[in-house]
């Protein structure tokens, strides 16, 4: 497939927090990403769409080290991730040199993956205690503040089934903050949630945005896209098509796949 890229001029204080090279991978024989490039840099917020199938969450789901890239190389902040680079050959790294570098990248889900036994602020604290090593009163105090900043203070003491389904997903997102990551990754966070759960979400995400956090965010919510993202990527078919400015692509898509994916969500 031929893709149309249109870049963005990049703003001269932002450098490069992820970059993409080459990346394939298969499943089986099933090819799923093929060949895919992208750099996103530094604060920046890149939002991926696209149709189901076409590779969106496994992009993700590889650069967050749950699937094994089967070619090409991503790095975060200048790190090689997954493998290690000797005299031009790749070496898989230890199951502990990949949970480290695991720990900068936070991740939510479509699904919130709370811990059912778990209260919400039991739930935050759980890895900076067990996985960073933190005091029980340090991580307390952190998750407390991450709570308010999602707007669940009054329900820290809640377990996930007291909760509706936008207030797991916004404990889900406080529980990836509290492990202070360099590059939050969305897996389309609100594909589960009823309509009128989804905007207290965003509102969270949008207020992250601002925050300076570089995110990566595959959503089918295109207002969201229009309005937070500083790039916007359409894949399809495991190769981006199109990317660009959010509002230029929203607005004037080039590809006709692009046009034709826009015209049913828009």
């Amino acid at each position: 497939m031929t893709g149309t890229t249109t870049t963005p001029t990049p703003g001269p204080t932002l450098k490069p927090m992820v970059s993409i090279a080459g990346v394939h991978k298969f499943f089986g024989e099933h090819h799923v990403l093929k060949g895919i490039d992208m750099t996103v840099k530094a604060g920046e917020v890149s939002v991926i769409i696209g149709p189901s199938g076409s590779g969106k969450s496994t992009l993700l789901r590889c650069i967050n080290l749950l699937e094994t890239i089967s070619a090409g190389r991503i790095h975060v902040h200048d790190e090689l991730i997954g493998f290690k680079d000797v005299n031009g050959k790749l070496h898989d790294l230890s199951s502990k040199a990949i949970a480290g570098q695991r720990r900068e990248i936070g991740m939510v889900f479509q699904r919130f993956n709370l811990f059912p036994h778990m209260t919400a602020l039991q739930n935050v604290i759980e890895a900076p205690t067990q996985v960073k090593h933190q005091s029980k009163a340090a991580a307390k105090l952190k998750a407390l503040e991450l709570l308010e900043m999602v707007g669940l203070s009054d329900r820290a003491n809640f377990y996930p089934a007291q909760l509706s389904g936008g207030q797991q997903q916004r404990v889900a997102i406080a529980r990836a903050l509290a492990m202070e990551p360099e590059l939050m990754l969305f897996d389309e966070p609100t594909s589960a949630l009823d309509p009128e759960l989804v905007g207290d979400v965003l509102e969270v995400m949008k207020d992250l945005a601002k925050s300076g956090m570089t995110m990566i965010v595959v959503t089918h919510e295109i207002g969201f896209a229009r309005e937070v993202g500083d790039t916007l990527t359409f894949m399809d078919a495991g190769v981006v098509v199109e990317s660009g400015n959010p509002r230029d692509i929203i607005a004037n898509p080039q590809h006709h796949r692009t046009k034709e994916f826009l015209s049913r969500v828009l």
